[in-house]
């Protein structure tokens, strides 16, 4: 129990730090000394600076928590939402609603992206009848060039509906057009993480397999469709949102199991919060290397996320070989 507290104080003291940081740096300048008496600070940091905080905060916690989810109900930790082709399939939900329903209402287009994250997701849990049980490794990479074939299927329609520039947009996840009015669908994806919170042990059972679940009273069925739904939703909404974000779901969850032991319902709070914090990092850094203009924050956790996912595949791999 100590492990996982001492982690949540050091995330949120970082969290604080961040938040500070995050609203201070920017193109515009900011003062705190002159905030009150300022109408373009105020303005500033209730359209911008704050709802763009926010909406990192929100991503990065719901998207670690999903990742968590999904690697508890597979039995696999080298598992995450960008790797079953959840991103992707909801991109190609998004793509397929802006050619034929332009004018469609944002909840609309979230929805079918949801949908389409979930049959995506579905027919790749269909693929995995066909894979070895103990091949633990084959998994994410049979996820990543399933995810690949759906990337692919989406960029080559765009192109032939020159829609490409509008499907890089939700390819390439960044946060410099977030403004008030423009992330609250976000919210949802706190709601949805809270919920996965309170379903913690029964999710921990249904990870154990079918026939421990229906011992111990859980509809394995119900809890692995309503997982998917809670990860199908979370992807679709970042993914119309600010677009796609990789291998957060993949690395902080593998990060706090190792620190704190495999307990779902203790790690939740603290994977939240690494996920917010890691992002928020990389939020900011975007902004700073290369001011006044801003590296978009996928690319950098792309470059950290890949450095850990080869870290954890050899590491893996040496366990077993020893």
């Amino acid at each position: 129990m100590r492990i996982p507290i001492q982690l949540n104080i050091i995330n949120l003291l970082l969290l604080l730090f961040l938040i500070t940081t995050s609203i201070v740096v920017g193109v515009a300048d900011f003062d705190w000394k002159n905030l009150w008496q300022s109408p373009k600070s105020l303005e500033l940091l209730f359209i911008s600076r704050l709802p763009r905080t926010a909406a990192v905060i929100l991503t990065g916690a719901a998207l670690a928590v999903a990742g968590m989810v999904l690697q508890i109900v597979m039995k696999n930790r080298f598992i995450a939402p960008d790797m079953v082709g959840a991103g992707q399939s909801a991109a190609l939900g998004i793509l397929l609603m802006s050619l034929f329903f332009p004018a469609a209402a944002p909840w609309a287009k979230t929805g079918v992206a949801a949908l389409a994250a979930l049959l995506g997701m579905g027919l790749f849990l269909l693929m995995l009848r066909r894979l070895p049980l103990r091949q633990q490794l084959l998994l994410p990479l049979v996820g990543l060039v399933y995810g690949n074939i759906i990337e692919s299927a989406v960029t080559f329609i765009a192109y032939e509906t020159e829609s490409a520039q509008m499907l890089a947009v939700w390819f390439a996840g960044d946060f410099s057009a977030v403004l008030a009015g423009r992330y609250e669908w976000l919210w949802l994806t706190g709601a949805l993480a809270l919920l996965a919170y309170l379903l913690a042990d029964r999710l921990t059972i249904a990870g154990l397999g079918r026939d421990i679940s229906i011992g111990l009273g859980v509809n394995y069925t119900q809890m692995l469709w309503l997982s998917l739904m809670v990860v199908a939703v979370i992807t679709s909404v970042v993914v119309v949102t600010v677009g796609q974000i990789p291998f957060i779901g993949l690395v902080v969850p593998n990060i706090v199991t190792r620190l704190a032991g495999d307990r779902l319902r203790h790690n939740l709070p603290s994977v939240a919060l690494m996920g917010a914090n890691l992002l928020l990092l990389c939020d900011v850094l975007g902004r700073v290397l290369n001011a006044p203009y801003e590296i978009p924050v996928s690319v950098l956790f792309g470059v950290l996320g890949t450095g850990a996912f080869l870290y954890l595949l050899f590491r893996k791999d040496a366990a077993h070989a020893a």
